[in-house]
C-alpha cells in the first residue's frame, strides 16, 4: 500500500499535468467562466440555513494556511518524524507561494455575488499576499493547501492505516465545499486546487525521498 505514491508518479503525473494546464488555459481564456458563475448564481439561492451556514463557516476557517503549516512545524520538532515535517512543510510554502502567484496573473477574480447567509462572528485570517491588486482565486489555495495535508500525511500513514488513511481526504473536502458554499470559489478552481495539490506534494515528497520515513518505523 505505502507505494501508491510511486504509481501516482509513473502513471498519472503526467496526465495530471496536462489536466491541470488544460484548466489553466480555460480560467485565462474565460472559457468556463460563464460556467462557474452559472453554479455561483445557484449555489447563492441555497444559503439561509443557519445551521448550515455556520458550519460552512467553521469548515472554510479550517483551510486557513497557519494550521497545515503549524502541524509541519510540530512534526519537524519531533526528532522521529522530522523529514515527514520538512516536507510537509515546504509542500505548503511552495504551494502557497506558487497559488498566490498564479492567482494574480491568471487574472480569474473571485466570485463576485455577495453571500448573505448567516455568518461567524470572527474575521477570517489573512490568506498569502499577491503581488498585485487582482483578488483572483484560480487555482483555490485553500483546496491545495488541504490537499497536500492530506496527501503527504495520509502516505505518511498508509502502512500504519492501510484503509483509514483515506479518511484524511474528507478534511480537503469539506474545506473545499464549504468554499463553494460561502462562494468564495468556483466549481473549476477547486478543481484546478485539487490537482495542483496533489502535483506539488508529489514532486517535493519525491525531491526529499518522503520514502524515508518508514526506514525507523517500528512496524
Amino acid at each position: 500500500m505505502q507505494n501508491w505514491i510511486f504509481d501516482i508518479r509513473s502513471r498519472t503525473f503526467f496526465l495530471l499535468l496536462v489536466a491541470f494546464l488544460i484548466l489553466l488555459y480555460l480560467a485565462v481564456a474565460k472559457i468556463v467562466l460563464v460556467y462557474d458563475t452559472g453554479f455561483e448564481s445557484y449555489i447563492s439561492k441555497l444559503v439561509g440555513n443557519r445551521t448550515i451556514d455556520l458550519t460552512m463557516g467553521v469548515f472554510t476557517e479550517l483551510g486557513w494556511v497557519l494550521y497545515p503549516i503549524f502541524v509541519s512545524i510540530i512534526l519537524f520538532i519531533i526528532k522521529r518524524t522530522r523529514r515527514l515535517g520538512l516536507v510537509l512543510l515546504l509542500s505548503l510554502l511552495v504551494g502557497s507561494m506558487a497559488v498566490a502567484y498564479m492567482r494574480c496573473y491568471t487574472g480569474y477574480e473571485k466570485p463576485t455575488l455577495e453571500y448573505l447567509g448567516a455568518q461567524l462572528p470572527i474575521k477570517s485570517g489573512a490568506d498569502v499576499g499577491v503581488p498585485c491588486q487582482i483578488d483572483g482565486t484560480f487555482p483555490a489555495g485553500a483546496t491545495v493547501r488541504t490537499t497536500i495535508f492530506a496527501f503527504i500525511i495520509g502516505y505518511a500513514l498508509s502502512r500504519r492505516f492501510p484503509r483509514g488513511w483515506y479518511l484524511l481526504w474528507i478534511y480537503p473536502a469539506v474545506v473545499s465545499i464549504s468554499r463553494l458554499y460561502l462562494l468564495q470559489e468556483y466549481p473549476s478552481t477547486v478543481l484546478s486546487g485539487v490537482i495542483f495539490g496533489i502535483l506539488i506534494a508529489n514532486i517535493v515528497s519525491k525531491k526529499l525521498k518522503i520514502e524515508l520515513i518508514f526506514d525507523n518505523s517500528k512496524t
